[in-house]
């Protein structure tokens, strides 16, 4: 076994606080992450985890040994983008992830042309609304539809994309059609919801004439995949508040209807958010670049 794939290992199970956590993030079972973990303890003879039935915690040479890994594998990560600049020839994982509904529409078809280009740059895609620890889980950059609120994280903005409240034909002929936001709650109106843990969507959040208004609204069940929340407003279930992107087609065929235009939701940024430790890291500028060009096209084509 290599010995810097067992510090990897290591690293990761120190920060997961398990081997199958650790095992999955490097692509081993937790058989192999075993194996790898009483290596380095045979090689360095103590012990460098308390065990217990559900979690590994690091001893006291345990947390010595990874304050000591983590520059190492940052030492070894430099090297290898300096060689990749003047290669010209980037290689390596990167992982990558995305909410499911700009993921589907944005960023999961462009992957294999992103590979044709770089072949040697091995992309690990992981599609969620969840909200996604971008350090812990050892992300190199996120798409995300929002604003940075980490301090240890960079942002690149893509674009400002504008959002629509709206709903079926068929909800509102039997509902009437909310004229204010005051509305959407007077008349308790079923507005479907994105949830999730972390979820910052317990609030529609609208522009007024008296500045910015946020709405408590409710309906009567919500979803963790935003795309579940848009059938269901598309079957007359209720409204939503989605990006105009995203369901600009279907209000084209008329399936959708906007409504409050006159008080719109503030509209969110599509941007690239990565560690910064990954600033220099070649194949995360490359994968940015290459992102930002093609969600400014398809999704500019969307709202033609």
């Amino acid at each position: 076994m290599s010995y810097l794939d067992n510090v990897r290992v290591f690293v990761r199970v120190v920060e997961l606080g398990t081997l199958s956590a650790a095992g999955r993030d490097q692509r081993v079972t937790p058989a192999v992450a075993s194996n790898r973990i009483k290596e380095l303890e045979r090689h360095m003879g103590v012990r460098l985890f308390n065990r217990t039935t559900r979690k590994l915690t690091p001893t006291e040479h345990g947390r010595v040994f990874y304050d000591g890994a983590v520059k190492i594998l940052e030492a070894v990560n430099e090297a290898e983008n300096a060689i990749a600049d003047l290669s010209r020839n980037p290689k390596g994982a990167l992982k990558i992830t995305a909410p499911l509904g700009i993921g589907r529409r944005l960023i999961a078809s462009g992957i294999p042309e992103f590979h044709d280009k770089y072949p040697d740059i091995e992309v690990r895609l992981r599609l969620s609304d969840h909200n996604v620890d971008i350090l812990s889980e050892g992300v190199d950059v996120a798409f995300k539809l929002g604003i940075l609120e980490d301090s240890n994280l960079r942002m690149r903005g893509i674009m400002n994309c504008e959002r629509v409240v709206c709903g079926a034909p068929a909800y509102f002929e039997k509902r009437g059609i909310p004229q204010t936001p005051d509305a959407l709650i007077a008349d308790k109106h079923d507005c479907l919801l994105l949830r999730y843990p972390g979820s910052k969507e317990y609030f529609w959040t609208l522009q007024t004439m008296e500045g910015v208004r946020k709405l408590e609204v409710t309906g009567p069940y919500d979803s963790d995949d935003g795309d579940v929340l848009t059938q269901w407003a598309l079957d007359g279930r209720g409204i939503i508040n989605k990006p105009l992107f995203e369901v600009k087609a279907h209000i084209n065929s008329g399936a959708l209807v906007p409504i409050l235009v006159d008080t719109p939701p503030l509209s969110v940024q599509l941007a690239a958010i990565y560690p910064h430790k990954r600033f220099q890291d070649p194949k995360v500028r490359l994968m940015i670049d290459y992102m930002a060009e093609r969600c400014q096209r398809l999704i500019n084509g969307m709202l033609a």
